[in-house]
């Protein structure tokens, strides 16, 4: 069992029972709940819409990266997600943030998730749950990548 780091979000319909649905989802496809971050209320990035609630989440699995990937995006698309625009609305969005400490940069996956150090809808959530964990790409502590964009 691997130690994954999953951002949540959604800001269409009732955005708090999307993400709980989405958890429920994961955990009948071997995606493991360990622990949760509050629900935050963010900003879009990009156009203008509807703010998102977004949550973080410590995940236990025996996926591996490329299956996990499969796994989320059949989620999303169980759950209601359709093709829109880049940062365009959306029913939920699961990402993969961190997988152990791998780093993994493929044309279909990037782990660690590329924007992190720039989102504070990522880093705040991921701060309540794991202050101290290390990027494994820029080698900073959470709570440090979060106290440098806020």
């Amino acid at each position: 069992m691997i130690t994954i780091y999953l951002s949540l979000g959604s800001n269409i319909g009732d955005r708090r029972k999307n993400i709980e649905k989405a958890l429920s989802e994961l955990e009948k496809n071997n995606i493991e709940k360990i622990r949760i971050s509050s629900f935050y209320e963010t900003e879009p990035v990009g156009p203008k819409q509807r703010n998102f609630y977004n949550i973080a989440g410590k995940f236990g699995t025996s996926l591996s990266p490329i299956e996990l990937l499969k796994t989320l995006k059949q989620i999303e698309k169980r759950l209601g997600r359709t093709k829109t625009y880049r940062w365009g609305p959306r029913v939920i969005d699961i990402d993969i943030l961190f997988y152990g400490n791998e780093i993994i940069n493929t044309k279909s996956l990037i782990i660690p998730h590329k924007e992190i150090q720039n989102r504070a809808f990522v880093l705040i959530p991921m701060k309540e749950i794991a202050p101290k964990f290390i990027h494994p790409k820029i080698h900073k502590q959470i709570i440090t990548l979060c106290k440098e964009i806020i």
